[in-house]
């Protein structure tokens, strides 16, 4: 008998163990069986869209997934019609989401949307994109950030800044620039960064915090000119650009770029995502995009770590736009 319960007792942690190797080789293996809706919260052409195509440009390129990642922009109610599609894709395991920070602000804005942030499934940290203050070149009587605010100043709300969305990161920073300067203008939302540029050039607007991958092509064409940039230090990218703070005005503001599914996507794709996310953060391609387009890609953040650096950031936002206004960011 005791013999028999050995045996038995030695069976069954034997199967244990195989079980355990086959759950763990199961998760290894998990990958799509049918193609990944990539969704982002921003119109065509913007700095999301950009990276969310190369991105999946490098996944087919590089033989990282079994089926593709179909690129699909929503960009209706600065974010929220990506938010809610993402919050009612809950237990999809092939979803993604690719990030701004109205990722942050659109929930706080809109309370009515429903939708909570920390129930999706963070995946990644791909970069902190940048912003620069952008003017036509034509504008020759504005050469640097005391000419421009002169500028602006004497337009008053003639003066129109386009940007992204409403409520959104580049509303937010432009109400940091009017607290900054004691000045008020008009800003006009467009549904992504690439409108935004092609706006600038067009002179419908006067002027952009676009990101550098949205108005490099007019910058290298020199058609715009960057007069100030939102970082700590100078860009690779723009070494002849002073920052705000060099110039004597503390405005530092970053846009994060990451991926996140939605709530309840298991721990075997979100495993996956996570294993296929770091190999395009640390591909040649993604780090000499980062340097050229200026974005920062120093440092890979992912899962449990990502969602800490949402919920301080949430709180950063929250934060922000009390001291400005939500009435400042979203023109109401």
């Amino acid at each position: 008998m005791h013999t028999l319960k050995k045996l038995l007792t030695g069976t069954v942690v034997t199967f244990a163990v195989l079980l355990g190797g086959f759950v763990s080789q199961a998760q290894a293996d998990w990958q799509p069986r049918k193609p990944v809706e990539f969704i982002i919260m921003a119109g065509t052409g913007g700095g999301a869209d950009q990276i969310a195509r190369l991105l999946q440009g490098l996944i087919e390129q590089k033989g990282l997934s079994s089926r593709p990642f179909i690129p699909i922009n929503k960009p209706g109610g600065s974010g929220a019609e990506a938010l809610l599609y993402l919050k009612g894709k809950e237990g999809d395991d092939h979803t993604v989401l690719v990030t701004l920070n109205s990722f942050y602000t659109t929930p706080i804005i809109q309370e009515d949307l429903g939708v909570d942030i920390s129930t999706f499934t963070p995946i990644g940290r791909m970069a902190l994109d940048t912003f620069l203050l952008w003017v036509h070149t034509d504008r020759d009587d504005i050469t640097d950030l005391d000419s421009y605010v002169a500028a602006v100043k004497a337009a008053g709300t003639e003066w129109k800044v386009g940007g992204t969305g409403s409520g959104q990161e580049d509303s937010i920073l432009t109400a940091m620039m009017e607290a900054e300067f004691g000045y008020s203008v008009t800003y006009i939302p467009f549904p992504g960064g690439g409108t935004v540029a092609k706006n600038l050039i067009g002179k419908h607007i006067d002027s952009t915090v676009n990101n550098p991958a949205e108005q490099n092509e007019f910058y290298r064409a020199g058609q715009s000119k960057p007069l100030v940039q939102f970082t700590p230090e100078r860009m690779v990218a723009y070494p002849d650009v002073p920052t705000a703070q060099e110039l004597g005005h503390d405005i530092v503001y970053f846009m994060q770029r990451s991926i996140n599914g939605p709530p309840g996507m298991s721990a075997e794709a979100r495993e996956f995502y996570i294993n296929l996310f770091k190999t395009l953060f640390e591909s040649e391609e993604w780090q000499t995009f980062c340097v050229e387009d200026g974005l920062t890609c120093d440092e890979w953040v992912a899962g449990d770590d990502l969602a800490a650096f949402h919920a301080e950031q949430g709180m950063r936002h929250r934060e922000l736009i009390e001291s400005v206004g939500a009435e400042a960011i979203t023109g109401e």
